[in-house]
């Protein structure tokens, strides 16, 4: 990415934190829908790459079917945006019992903090994850996540207050070993750690099948459990029509290293079951299946050549 393109993304991001603050809820709402499908229309590279992600989970879908499903997706991935931007200024009580209503399966938090050997949660890009973690955060007193570093530096600083002012611990993906071993320590000391595990980021992921097709997936969450004796618990999130549903899977037995690529197919199948039931709230706009990525390899090669 140029430095060009790193400044004006910078500021479309300072540009919706200040405007999202400001504007009334419906009007809010209704701007970035706008913009959404506007976006939509224009079918840039994400948008027809979500089109062909979607086109997987929902293979029976015929072109006006898809066609609905993405603008109401782009939608969907506006909303999130919307209420990413809002969040630290919305009433803070009033998303914790939201999340508290909504969420089913909280015993199998309970249960793996109560054994003692903290929890890893693994959660696709769907629904709201931030509005969870306000929720997590509240009643644990905090938790643990990685975040990918984005540029420029101070873009990627804006981020990380942002998630440190809602309760969130937050670990830099370096690449180095640094974060695992904070990641360890936090789980030894019975505490949750959240990861998003449906995309790799790494390129030396797990080889497991989602949707029927080939695609790699992070290890990490798999091997923190084997590692550490935690519990590996999948999490779903969508949204609902004024607020957002969660669903806490139960626990996926991993206790050793040999058995983490069972687990990351577990937690691969666990995903597809959220999404496939609730396709368009799964905010996915890059390449993640093994075919897509190797044609676009494929065409770099060709394009040198």
């Amino acid at each position: 990415m140029s430095a060009l393109s790193q400044r004006l993304g910078e500021f479309g991001y300072t540009a919706g934190w200040q405007l999202a603050r400001r504007m009334p809820g419906p009007i809010g709402t209704a701007v970035f829908a706008l913009g959404a499908d506007l976006a939509t229309r224009r079918g840039g590279g994400g948008v027809r790459q979500l089109r062909a992600n979607l086109a997987r989970v929902v293979p029976q879908a015929d072109e006006p079917e898809l066609d609905e499903l993405v603008r109401r997706a782009m939608r969907s991935y506006s909303r999130y945006w919307y209420e990413t931007f809002r969040l630290p200024s919305m009433d803070r009580a009033e998303v914790i019992s939201k999340v508290g209503a909504a969420i089913t399966g909280v015993e199998n938090i309970d249960a793996a903090l109560a054994e003692g050997n903290g929890a890893v949660i693994a959660l696709p890009h769907s629904g709201n994850w931030d509005a969870i973690g306000v929720w997590l955060a509240d009643r644990l007193g905090g938790f643990t996540t990685v975040v990918e570093r984005l540029k420029p530096e101070s873009l990627f600083n804006r981020f990380v207050a942002y998630r440190e002012s809602l309760g969130f611990e937050i670990v830099p993906l370096t690449g180095d070993s640094a974060a695992m071993r904070l990641l360890l320590k936090r789980l030894r000391e019975n505490k949750v750690v959240c990861l998003v595990g449906d995309r790799d980021l790494t390129s030396s992921g797990v080889p497991v099948r989602f949707f029927g097709e080939r695609t790699r997936m992070p290890a990490g969450p798999a091997r923190l459990a084997a590692t550490t004796g935690a519990a590996l618990l999948p999490v779903g999130s969508w949204f609902s029509e004024d607020g957002w549903q969660v669903r806490v899977h139960p626990r996926i037995r991993v206790t050793a290293r040999a058995e983490v690529p069972a687990a990351t197919q577990a937690l691969a199948d666990a995903f597809a079951g959220d999404i496939a039931a609730h396709p368009a709230d799964w905010h996915m706009l890059q390449k993640i299946w093994l075919a897509d990525l190797e044609a676009g390899e494929r065409a770099s090669l060709e394009e040198v050549g």
